[in-house]
């Protein structure tokens, strides 16, 4: 039997509740305690496991119990007893299947490709194009409303070797993240610096308050209203110099184009729980660098499974240039997934060459953090 033909036989999952080491506030939403993640487990008739991760967060994409409920209920009887090699059929068909859901999708197609990559020998990234970087600068953000921790942060990041940070505002107060920029700049000169609101700002003052930032030039300034604003996106962008990006208001590839035609901005944050899997992650991406738009890898509040699919797509695009964000593995949650830790070194991420995501969870860990989890048989 030919690697291709082998069929899906099992389809297991975790819903994980992941303890954090501070809390993070953003302008749509904090977190704090846990973070809530659903892993995937596809078994293929050779025995061979395939590992995909759902990072919703509620406010922004969904929810875990929305995620776990989409791949029990709705997808499930979409794998079990297909062939690894239809992955491309599989994704259509869930797509299909349940509205939503990105993140579940995006958990679908990385077991997928774990699973086919494992099988035959290969990186993910080689399945979705080739390699065209072996690192990825690694960007952190702060977002501690204790700015006293988030100093301590940075002194760890400093001596990591971290050189991009991005300051999350638009959640205490214009002052403050005023304050916080002119500190950053004064004690971390070497340190690049973006800036993202997730929608955190009032339309009334975001203009004012997006120009104030704007002259601290960071590298760009991301999504300052409600995802719905965009001729008000439109207009803030064309009152700076800064890059304006969009992230709430840019999910896949129909999103882009509707950016692309109504000039909300000057890039994009390209998330794999937005699109709904790798491979639509980078027609968003490719989508952006044809109109001359950059992109850069963001992520939602992931463990190191999800940190992998990403690390593997990122690999995989060339037009997604200005780095990734998947600092939570090492910097937020206080035990990871992965049986072997996520790889940074000297502020970069590292990307796998060994066969599918290069990497696997502890299945202790898994049953450590579950309070939900559903077996086949």
């Amino acid at each position: 039997m030919m690697n291709t033909e082998q069929k899906i036989i099992g389809m297991d999952l975790w819903h994980l509740q992941l303890p954090v080491n501070a809390r993070r506030d953003h302008g749509i939403g904090s977190v704090e305690h846990v973070v809530d993640v659903v892993v995937l487990r596809l078994t293929a008739e050779g025995g061979e496991h395939g590992y995909g991760e759902a990072s919703p967060w509620s406010v922004f994409t969904g929810s875990a119990e929305a995620s776990f409920a989409a791949l029990d209920r709705y997808i499930r009887p979409l794998v079990v007893g297909r062939e690894i090699g239809a992955r491309a059929a599989i994704m259509k068909d869930a797509q299909k299947a349940v509205a939503h859901c990105t993140e579940a999708k995006a958990a679908l197609e990385t077991a997928l490709l774990d699973l086919q990559g494992r099988i035959a020998g290969l990186p993910i990234w080689a399945l979705l194009g080739g390699k065209c970087r072996d690192t990825i600068p690694l960007s952190c953000s702060i977002a501690d409303p204790d700015f006293e921790r988030d100093l301590a942060l940075m002194e760890r990041l400093k001596n990591d070797g971290v050189r991009v940070i991005k300051l999350k505002t638009g959640f205490k107060g214009h002052a403050y993240d005023m304050m916080r920029l002119e500190r950053l700049r004064k004690d971390y000169p070497e340190f690049a610096i973006r800036v993202d609101y997730n929608q955190g700002l009032h339309h009334d003052d975001a203009v004012r308050c997006v120009q104030d930032v704007a002259s601290f030039n960071p590298d760009f300034i991301e999504q300052p209203v409600a995802h719905h604003l965009r001729p008000l996106m439109a207009k803030i962008r064309d009152s700076i110099d800064v890059p304006l990006l969009a992230d709430e208001s840019i999910f896949g590839p129909e999103d882009m184009q509707m950016a692309i035609n109504l000039g909300i901005a000057d890039g994009v944050s390209v998330k794999i729980m937005k699109t709904g899997g790798l491979t639509r992650a980078q027609t968003v991406a490719r989508m952006a660098s044809s109109v001359g738009m950059s992109a850069y890898g963001g992520d939602m509040f992931e463990a190191g499974i999800a940190h992998l699919a990403g690390t593997h797509m990122i690999a995989a695009t060339p037009e997604i240039s200005l780095g990734c964000e998947f600092y939570q593995a090492s910097y937020f949650l206080v035990e990871d997934v992965l049986e072997s830790p996520f790889e940074v070194k000297d502020g970069q991420v590292i990307v796998p060459k060994t066969p599918g995501l290069g990497g696997h969870p502890s299945l202790e860990v898994l049953e450590k953090y579950a309070v939900n989890k559903k077996f086949s048989g």
